[in-house]
C-alpha cells in the first residue's frame, strides 16, 4: 500500500515542481514560466493587450509547464505511436509551424481583412514601411556580434532568422525560422508575438522621443479615393514583380495577395469572410498554443534565448525610430505635403496595432487630429516589406554563410 501511495505521489505536479527527478527535466523553473503565462492573461484581460494573441499564448505556457502533463511534448513512458503519446500541441505545433503552413494562412487571412486603399493613395508611405525594416538587419549584425560571447553561438542562419523579429510579424518570424534555423524556433516565435502584442507599451515612448508637440499635432491631406479597378490590380500586380524579383518570398505575399484579391474582387464574398474569420480565428487559437508551448523552462531559460529576447527588443525598436526617422526627412524634402512622423512608426507590420497606436499618440496632441487612415499606408506596406525582406534573407543567407565562415576562420 505504502508503495502505491509513492508511485501516486511521485505522478503529482507538486513532485515535479519540487524537482524531486532531476532527470524529469521539471523544477522551480515550471513555476516561473507558468506565472509568465498568468502575467500574459493579466496583460491581455486587464490592459487589453492584443487578447487574441496574448490568451491563447499564455495559455500554451502554462499548459507547457505542467509536470507530467506532456501537452506539448511526448510522454516518454509510452512508446511512440501510443495512444496519447504525443501531445495535442505537440500535434499542432508540427502540423501548423514546423511545416510553415500557419504563417502562410495567416497572411491568407490578413490579406482579406486589409485595405490597401490608404497605401495606393499614398504611395509614398511605402518608404515608411521599407524604413521600418531597418530593424531587421541591424539585429541580425547585433546577432553575429553576440556569437562572440561564450555561452552564445549565432551563425548566420540564426542571426538572420533572429534579425526578422524586427519586423513585429510573427508569421513571417516563424515563416523565416523554419527554413533557416529551426533549433530556434521557439523563442523566436515567443520573442516575436510577445513584441507584436506590446506594441502599445514599447513604441509610444520612443514617438515622443524622436517627435515635437508641433511635429505630433501636424493634419495630413485627406487621402484620394480609390477606385476598385486599382484595388483589384495592386494584388496582382505585387505578386507579378515579387515572382520575378523574389521568388523566395512568394509564398507569404502570395497568400497575401490572393486573400486581398478575395476580398476586393466581389465575387467571392463566401471566400473572403471564411478566409478573414473562420479561419483567421482557427489558425490564430492553434498559432497561439503552440507559439506559447515552446515557453518551456527547459528550454525557454537559456542564454541564447534571454539573447534573442534582448536583440528582439532592441531590433523592434531600432525599426520603430527608423520609420519616424525617416517620415522626419521626408517633410525636410517635401515641406509643402507634411507627413506627420507619427505614422512612421506604424511602418512595422503589426496590423492594425502600429496603426492604432500612431493615432492614438497623435489625438493626445490634438484630439482633433486623425491619422488612422494615413497611418494604415505605412502599416500595409509594413506587412509586404517583412515579407520582402524575409525573401531576401532566404535568398541570400545560405550563398554568404561559406563567405562568413571563411572570413571567421581567416581572423
Amino acid at each position: 500500500m505504502g508503495q502505491y501511495l509513492i508511485n501516486l505521489w511521485e505522478t503529482t505536479g507538486l513532485y515535479g515542481f519540487l524537482n524531486l527527478n532531476p532527470s524529469a527535466g521539471f523544477g522551480w523553473g515550471n513555476i516561473v514560466m507558468m506565472l509568465v503565462g498568468f502575467l500574459l492573461f493579466y496583460l491581455a484581460i486587464r490592459k487589453g493587450f492584443e487578447p487574441l494573441l496574448l490568451i491563447p499564448i499564455g495559455m500554451g505556457c502554462v499548459l507547457s509547464n505542467i509536470p507530467y502533463a506532456y501537452i506539448a511534448s511526448m510522454d516518454p513512458s509510452l512508446a511512440a505511436g501510443a495512444q496519447g503519446a504525443t501531445g495535442f500541441i505537440k500535434i499542432l505545433f508540427d502540423a501548423g509551424i514546423q511545416s510553415g503552413l500557419f504563417p502562410v494562412l495567416i497572411f491568407m487571412g490578413v490579406g482579406a481583412m486589409t485595405d490597401f486603399g490608404p497605401l495606393i493613395a499614398n504611395p509614398k508611405t511605402l518608404l515608411l514601411g521599407a524604413a521600418a525594416q531597418f530593424g531587421i538587419f541591424a539585429a541580425l549584425i547585433g546577432a553575429l556580434a553576440l556569437s562572440f560571447i561564450p555561452g552564445i553561438n549565432f551563425d548566420l542562419h540564426a542571426a538572420a532568422s533572429i534579425g526578422i523579429i524586427g519586423g513585429a510579424d510573427g508569421p513571417t518570424a516563424i515563416y523565416v525560422t523554419t527554413r533557416l534555423a529551426p533549433e530556434l524556433l521557439g523563442p523566436i516565435a515567443v520573442a516575436a508575438y510577445s513584441y507584436m502584442a506590446l506594441v502599445p507599451v514599447i513604441q509610444p515612448p520612443i514617438m515622443r522621443a524622436l517627435t515635437t508637440e508641433e511635429e505630433r499635432k501636424i493634419k495630413m491631406q485627406q487621402l484620394r479615393p480609390v477606385s476598385k479597378v486599382e484595388k483589384i490590380i495592386f494584388p496582382i500586380s505585387v505578386l507579378f514583380v515579387c515572382s520575378l524579383l523574389l521568388p523566395s518570398a512568394t509564398p507569404l505575399i502570395g497568400a497575401l495577395m490572393f486573400g486581398n484579391l478575395l476580398k476586393e474582387s466581389g465575387c467571392t464574398n463566401r471566400l473572403s469572410d471564411t478566409a478573414s474569420n473562420a479561419l483567421m480565428n482557427t489558425v490564430t487559437i492553434c498559432l497561439g498554443l503552440s507559439v506559447g508551448s515552446k515557453m518551456e523552462a527547459s528550454h525557454f531559460l537559456t542564454l541564447n534565448t534571454l539573447g534573442i529576447l534582448l536583440l528582439g527588443s532592441v531590433a523592434f525598436g531600432l525599426g520603430t525610430a527608423a520609420g519616424v526617422l525617416i517620415a522626419k526627412l521626408m517633410n525636410k524634402l517635401d515641406p509643402k505635403h507634411p507627413v506627420n512622423p507619427l505614422i512612421g512608426s506604424a511602418g512595422v507590420s503589426a496590423v492594425p496595432m502600429a496603426a492604432r497606436v500612431s493615432s492614438k499618440v497623435g489625438q493626445e496632441a490634438d484630439p482633433q487630429n486623425f491619422l488612422l487612415m494615413h497611418a494604415m499606408g505605412p502599416n500595409v506596406s509594413g506587412v509586404i516589406g517583412s515579407a520582402v525582406a524575409a525573401g531576401v534573407l532566404m535568398a541570400c543567407v545560405p550563398v554568404m554563410e561559406p563567405v562568413r565562415n571563411a572570413l571567421v576562420m581567416g581572423l
